[in-house]
């Protein structure tokens, strides 16, 4: 099985994903491996790349691993929910211009205020707090384009709250999800489906939601440019996105006519 992230992994900040990427996936696929992306998006906004792929049918994680899904075509396998209410509250507390948006798993969010362009996709619906914390959710995305990174980790270490798991992507952006839900955990639901073991599975990312993804795996590496804290959490680091680090990694290990590679942790 190969996992992938989705961006600074298969495309770039502008969604862009490179010929030689997409070369290397398809030889993967034609060598026989089960290839999952596995993204902190919602599956909405993945879909588009796994169309672009040309995969066939088979199970994504969405949402940091709280929705599976098979596609094509879609089904919904696995939905992991958590009460958002206090989180909620607490993050409009300390952050009150920040955008806050649930997710409203295949159909798109609701949110407090719009996000900036193009980062969301599906249906928007506009509530108020309150109504935000009325049903079950997936995840909680919080987002604050005047802000930086930094700001948002502190913002992280200041929740500190249980119950809860918190991702701070590649800006100013927080992703909450139910505790103890992260990529490893969909993986191993996939995996333990499919009957793969952990040790037969590559994974490759850069971003800290991919951490538990890189230490469960049989094989897992990071970006050249991802931060270091993944890169320590990684078996080996792979060139630069702009170097084609995935494109690389892949094509260390598949080739069209091959059957992949076993136990790829002693490779």
């Amino acid at each position: 099985m190969v996992a992938l992230d989705i961006d600074g992994t298969l495309v770039d900040h502008s969604g862009v994903l490179p010929a030689r990427v997409g070369d290397a996936v398809a030889q993967a696929v034609g060598a026989g491996a089960v290839v999952v992306l596995a993204t902190g998006r919602a599956f909405l906004d993945a879909k588009p790349v796994i169309d672009h792929l040309a995969l066939p049918p088979g199970p994504h994680l969405a949402s940091n691993g709280a929705v599976v899904v098979e596609h094509p075509p879609t089904t919904i396998t696995h939905v992991t929910t958590f009460d958002p209410t206090d989180v909620i509250h607490r993050v409009h507390e300390l952050a009150p211009a920040a955008c806050i948006a649930v997710e409203d798993v295949g159909r798109g969010f609701r949110l407090n205020k719009l996000f900036p362009r193009d980062e969301l996709h599906g249906r928007m619906r506009i509530e108020s707090i309150e109504r935000l914390c009325a049903k079950p959710a997936t995840r909680v995305i919080v987002r604050d384009p005047d802000s930086q990174e930094q700001d948002f980790l502190r913002l992280a270490d200041q929740l500190g709250m249980h119950g809860v798991s918190y991702s701070v992507g590649w800006s100013a952006w927080l992703d909450i999800a139910p505790e103890g839900v992260n990529k490893a955990t969909g993986l191993a639901r996939v995996s333990a489906a499919a009957g793969i073991d952990p040790a037969d599975v590559l994974a490759i990312g850069d971003g800290r939601n991919d951490l538990e993804m890189l230490r469960w795996a049989g094989r897992g590496v990071a970006m050249g440019d991802a931060s270091w804290e993944v890169r320590e959490a990684a078996d080996d680091v792979t060139a630069n996105f702009d170097d084609d680090g995935t494109a690389l990694e892949l094509e260390r290990w598949f080739s069209f006519g091959s059957r992949g590679v076993s136990r790829l942790r002693s490779a």
